[in-house]
């Protein structure tokens, strides 16, 4: 007996936070929308993040989309239902050359300067060798371990038909292969961050993607009052692109390089956010590899402790949790590629894609499907 064909507008591939984007996108402007992920739920890179949607802190293309991005989580999070605030983000600054970056990163606008008592009004940091600060205005914070499942739970409501626990083993013009038969559909999106080599080994291999293991950790603290905003520290200027391309950041790499090679060989972003149970989320380390090993070295969560005690103002937390993030990388900041067979493959392959991927989406699939803006008023 032949099934009933199986047909869709749009095929999403990959359920984290590009393809809930892409989803998204589509879904608003009436496609009929299948997403297939071979997990029950998005797991990967979406929800091991710090929920910090750094805006601000981005340069040029990156920016473009971030900025489209928070529209759309500003969106999502009232129809959806899930934490987000506006928040801005805080930068500690514990040197002068750190101050130096902040104030050329300010001049742009967006970045308001703040002294140090301040700072420590926002933030229970320790008042030695604190030197000031600044917060950037349009970032925002979200928990990821709740808001992906929202967003799904909303997508569905509009109509998206998630395929959950179904693996997809090959794309092409016009038709999906699954492991629960095929799908014949308009248009083909693909969204699977690393896995890419996975499915289309040769898109991965001219894009360059590989894998990018971070460490992270959860933890009990004792703040004499919330973090108002995530907090970015001189290791966070020389990663973001805002900061990091000018010769103020050039200066503050070699002193930092100089100074703690032990954190410089671990690639550190101190940062951290506060969830809304008052948990702390503190990271995080990164290692490049096309298939990271799962071991997760000591030194890295010592030092991430160790760093912690000497910023804030505060008993030493407690570790409740630990996790291996992994992400795609790649020579560019994102992937953007779309073959002869029409199979439209995004990915952020910087780790940026909490504060990108929704714009990334929205923009490169009505860019490429010729797509009108859509009605929002129906969403």
């Amino acid at each position: 007996m032949n099934r009933p064909l199986d047909t869709a507008d749009v095929v999403v591939v990959g359920s984290g936070i590009v393809g809930l984007g892409a989803a998204y996108a589509a879904v608003r402007r009436g496609q009929r929308v299948i997403v297939v992920d071979r997990t029950d739920a998005p797991v990967g890179a979406t929800i091991r993040n710090f929920g910090h949607l750094c805006i601000g802190a981005q340069g040029g293309q990156a920016r473009h989309y971030a900025d489209v991005s928070r529209e759309l989580w500003l969106r999502l999070s009232r129809d959806a239902g899930f934490w987000l605030r506006e928040s801005g983000t805080l930068v500690a600054a514990r040197h002068d050359d750190e101050l130096a970056v902040l104030d050329a990163a300010s001049r742009e606008g967006g970045i308001r300067l703040l002294e140090a008592d301040e700072l420590r009004r926002l933030a229970p940091l320790r008042a030695e060798g604190l030197v000031g600060g600044a917060h950037i205005e349009s970032d925002l914070q979200t928990d990821p371990r709740t808001a992906a499942d929202a967003i799904v739970r909303h997508l569905a409501g509009l109509g998206v038909d998630f395929r959950f626990r179904t693996a997809v083993t090959a794309v092409g013009e016009g038709h999906v292969e699954t492991t629960r038969g095929p799908i014949t559909c308009g248009s083909v999106v693909v969204a699977v961050n690393h896995d890419i080599d996975q499915l289309l080994p040769d898109v991965a291999e001219r894009h360059g993607v590989v894998r990018c293991a971070l460490d992270m950790m959860r933890a009990a603290v004792s703040f004499r009052h919330p973090l108002a905003a995530p907090l970015l520290t001189g290791w966070s200027l020389v990663r973001y692109g805002r900061f990091a391309d000018g010769p103020e950041a050039g200066a503050l790499r070699e002193r930092l390089h100089a100074e703690r090679p032990d954190l410089a060989a671990i690639d550190l972003n101190q940062m951290y956010t506060q969830l809304p149970d008052g948990t702390l989320i503190i990271g995080d380390s990164h290692s490049t590899a096309t298939a990271p090993a799962p071991f997760q070295p000591e030194a890295a969560f010592t030092a991430f402790l160790a760093e912690a005690e000497a910023l804030f103002d505060a008993p030493a937390p407690r570790v409740i949790e630990r996790w291996q993030g992994v992400y795609a990388k790649g020579p560019q900041e994102f992937l953007i590629d779309r073959g002869d067979d029409g199979v439209l493959v995004l990915a952020a392959t910087t780790g940026i894609g909490m504060t990108t991927g929704l714009g990334l989406a929205e923009e490169n699939l009505a860019a490429a499907f010729g797509w009108a803006a859509a009605m929002e008023g129906t969403s």
